[in-house]
């Protein structure tokens, strides 16, 4: 027997979130971010550093033409991508640290998906009005003139944005000037305008449309984060035992007798400003992002009706028993300072203090070598024995310098440079250069492939006397 009545649908289409203008200290510190951040972003790549004449003038410049990365003073070699490695540990160590403390903190204002969605609401603030304007815009069916012309400039807007954001990352990657008119008259490489063309279209669609879809379906941290966090982590919450039994706000009326009431009037102004459209009255989220908007709003209706601010508040699970006896809730600094934040501290600040050690103690010249085993030794006209190795001699100085190469551990061994008379090698400024060395051993020396003598190959600087070494063995001297 057919059913006459179809099951219902259990899809619901997605309703985008209008979040409202609010002012206070978080909405305030969230802006200072979204400036710092994004003009760190923006500009760095227009930052000068003088490197000398033979190297590139851009502070902060990843040449991976030339497989080198610039950060001011410091320049990072392909082998040293340890400090990379680093850099990217002590981050991950960072997330876990303020996780642990105040729970998804980075994702509330550092994150780059709620920087530019923030810069993104505030355009469309601008162009189309606050959360009830807009509102009605979208819900407006009819395509008039007007809404034509606010979708198109609000459109157009996050366009130069996006565009922006594009262009900016590029310059990283590339002197900026340089690359900038290179963009302009069309002479670019195509990887150029195709990053471009992707980080645009993607800061475009993720911070206008996809917006909190992103942080609630496409992030990974939110469904980790939890493993980062326990009881004494501040997270932003709802005093429920203040609030509720919740309803509007009325006038008392002493010969009246009327039902307790909470704190909260059912205001819906935290509600309003989420900007990923939920109510934290409901108690914690996995969509949250504990940006702490809701407690600006939610502070600045109490102050109009006269109660006590921190309805909504950062708030640790282990202060709940306080806060219903009606006692205050603990220090701050006892939720922020305990085992698991301060073993996450400890590993941090030794990862930093190693790679700064690692900084300061590395070399400007290096080398490596490596001997050539085919074959595996010679044995010249005269009787003598040659060894032949592939020294790379690695000049982090910014201008060209001599080097002087020279063998120890053996009186007998001499060195021969391929193509030289001496033992000098020049070596252009910031580069790698590979030479190809012969180690003799003297006549009577009988070849032996089971003897092998150990040496040491040794590079000088000619210019201020720096040496540096590297051991290795010399094979087919006998006794």
């Amino acid at each position: 027997m057919s059913d006459s009545n179809p099951a219902p649908s259990l899809y619901a289409s997605r309703e985008p979130v209008f979040p409202k203008k609010v002012s206070g200290k978080f909405r305030n510190l969230k802006w200072v971010i979204m400036a710092v951040t994004l003009g760190i972003y923006y500009l760095v790549p227009w930052i000068r550093w003088d490197r000398g004449p033979s190297l590139p003038d851009q502070a902060v410049l990843l040449d991976l033409a030339n497989r080198r990365f610039y950060f001011f003073w410091i320049e990072i070699w392909p082998h040293e991508f340890y400090f990379v490695a680093g850099l990217l540990i002590m981050a991950g160590l960072g997330l876990f640290l303020f996780t642990s403390a105040l729970g998804r903190v980075w994702c509330g204002y550092a994150c780059p998906q709620t920087v530019w969605t923030d810069l993104y609401i505030l355009v469309e603030r601008w162009i189309e009005g606050d959360r009830n304007a807009r509102l009605r815009l979208h819900h407006q069916k009819k395509l008039d003139l007007r809404k034509v012309r606010l979708r198109a400039t609000k459109w157009t807007v996050w366009l130069l944005i996006g565009l922006a954001t594009g262009g900016a990352w590029v310059f990283y990657f590339a002197d900026a000037p340089t690359l900038l008119v290179d963009l302009i008259t069309g002479n670019a490489h195509p990887v150029a305008y195709t990053t471009m063309a992707v980080l645009t279209a993607t800061t475009f669609f993720f911070g206008g449309f996809a917006r909190e879809q992103i942080c609630i379906y496409a992030c990974p941290w939110p469904r980790i984060q939890a493993a980062m966090m326990d009881e004494d982590t501040l997270v932003v919450g709802y005093r429920e035992w203040r609030g509720e039994p919740r309803g509007k706000l009325r006038k008392a009326k002493p010969e009246v007798a009327e039902a307790p009431q909470g704190d909260c009037i059912d205001c819906m102004a935290c509600v309003n400003v989420c900007p990923v459209g939920i109510d934290i009255r409901d108690g914690q989220q996995m969509e949250c992002i504990t940006c702490a908007l809701c407690i600006d709003a939610c502070d600045d209706v109490m102050a109009k009706i006269g109660k006590p601010r921190g309805l909504i508040d950062y708030m640790a699970v282990s202060d709940e028993t306080d806060g219903r006896a009606g006692q205050p809730a603990r220090n701050i600094w006892k939720h922020i300072l305990r085992p698991r934040t301060i073993m996450y501290t400890a590993m941090w600040t030794l990862v930093g203090v190693g790679l700064v050690f690692a900084l300061f103690i590395r070399a400007d010249i290096e080398l490596t070598v490596a001997p050539v085993r085919n074959p595996t030794f010679v044995t010249l006209s005269d009787g003598s024995i040659r060894n032949t190795y592939d020294v790379r001699l690695r000049n982090k100085h910014g201008e060209q310098r001599q080097f002087q190469l020279s063998v120890t551990g053996d009186p007998a061994l001499r060195m021969e440079i391929e193509g030289a008379e001496k033992t000098t090698v020049s070596v252009d400024a910031n580069v790698a250069h590979l030479q190809r060395v012969y180690v003799i051993s003297p006549k009577g020396s009988a070849p032996s492939t089971q003897d092998a003598t150990p040496f040491r190959i040794w590079v000088e600087d000619d210019a201020d006397g720096e040496r540096a070494y590297k051991d290795t063995t010399f094979t087919g001297k006998g006794n």
